[in-house]
């Protein structure tokens, strides 16, 4: 059984940085789809980032440039790099793993969406005040 456990959010100025963590334990698989999304009170839980199985990463386009999503598997650790945050950033962040997650494909992109009943964290609140 796979459990993620986030840490990292907290309470930043527009314009500062914070880098979430997504710490992962119990693998039964050697590739999955990793994922990065958010939910804003009152509002549907959207993807920010994901690195597909063959490791393409993907960005919302609200997020692109300011985001970048790693994943180090030496530490089992999966990363969301964010700067240049704005209030509209605000929300609680949830990483997730999927093994048998779809990957759809553009010309120009690829990204996987981890299904709801594959493993999630718990979250970790992100403030962004202007």
């Amino acid at each position: 059984q796979v459990q993620l456990v986030e840490s990292g959010g907290g309470s930043v100025q527009a314009g500062g940085s914070l880098r979430l963590s997504c710490a992962a334990s119990g693998y039964t698989y050697t590739r999955y789809c990793w994922a990065w999304f958010r939910q804003a009170p009152g509002k549907e839980r959207d993807r920010v980032a994901t690195i597909t199985r063959n490791d393409l990463t993907n960005y919302a386009d609200s997020v692109k440039g300011r985001f970048t999503i790693s994943l180090d598997n030496a530490k089992n650790t999966l990363y969301l790099q964010m700067d240049d945050l704005k209030p509209e950033d605000t929300a609680m962040y949830y990483c997730a793993a999927d093994p048998l997650a779809t990957t759809y494909c553009s010309d120009d992109y690829c990204y996987c969406s981890p299904r709801q009943d594959s493993y999630w964290g718990q979250g970790t609140q992100v403030t962004v005040s202007s």
